[in-house]
């Protein structure tokens, strides 16, 4: 199969300009958007093929700036932990340096989402694109921590509340590089979007929790089909439901 995977004209017609692909966001907020579990996986496994390499290099870049990240931001705790000794303090620098540690991932966790998204709509990614977007350090840092709260408030609200939004608002940060959000525009958008599908949202994550699950099984092997999977998948559900910019398949 060709590296190149021309996305379903259902999915493309929505765009006849080629200013994007898929849905768009007024779709997503009306809930006029397609998701069937069973079509997503089907697509996303066809999208496999000449897509592994990419997502395992990509993780492997991952990985080493995680580790080196943690490495200097455990050196960095010692020793202002030496210089400034007690309890408090300690708790302090730790809760600062486990802030910035944030910063510079969080970034690249969501590039891996991007490079997922690329791949819904046919395009290829260098695995090194997953650290482009240090720039939105800054907004996707408060998205997170936002979405946080309303969560926390949300599971003190008779639990219910929290567990509705920890689904809701899943596709919040990615909207916020996708289609430049700012942070409570993605946190609405996402929730208001997946509302229309939440059920079937949630049956599709604890399917891809079973899947993940299943994939370990044999030594973790199947991981190395089910992860690329399943990072495709995601993206398919995001390109039905909000559309890819032209920027993002530049």
């Amino acid at each position: 199969m060709s590296d190149i995977y021309q996305a379903p004209q259902s999915d493309l017609e929505k765009a006849p300009s080629g200013e994007q692909v898929g849905g768009s966001v007024e779709d997503g907020l009306s809930g006029n958007y397609r998701f069937d579990i069973g079509d997503v996986l089907t697509e996303a496994w066809e999208l496999t093929s000449g897509f592994k390499g990419t997502f395992w290099l990509a993780f492997l870049i991952f990985m080493a700036v995680y580790i080196g990240a943690s490495i200097v931001a455990g050196i960095i705790s010692t020793l202002f932990t030496m210089l400034f000794p007690g309890e408090g303090m300690t708790i302090f620098i730790e809760i600062i340096v486990n802030l910035v540690l944030m910063l510079i991932i969080m970034p690249i966790e969501i590039g891996f989402f991007i490079i997922g998204i690329r791949r819904a709509a046919g395009e290829s990614s260098e695995a090194s694109s997953i650290m482009s977007y240090f720039s939105k350090m800054l907004p996707l840092f408060f998205t997170y921590l936002l979405m946080l709260v309303m969560i926390m408030v949300g599971l003190l609200l008779l639990v219910l509340p929290g567990i509705y939004l920890m689904f809701a608002y899943y596709l919040a940060l990615p909207l916020v590089i996708e289609k430049n959000m700012s942070p409570w525009q993605a946190l609405e958008t996402s929730r208001k979007t997946i509302t229309h599908r939440w059920f079937t949202f949630f049956f599709f994550a604890i399917i891809v929790s079973i899947i993940v699950l299943a994939s370990m099984i044999p030594l973790l092997i199947g991981l190395i089909w089910a992860m690329p999977m399943i990072l495709i998948a995601y993206g398919i559900i995001y390109r039905n439901m909000f559309g890819i910019e032209k920027e993002t398949l530049a």
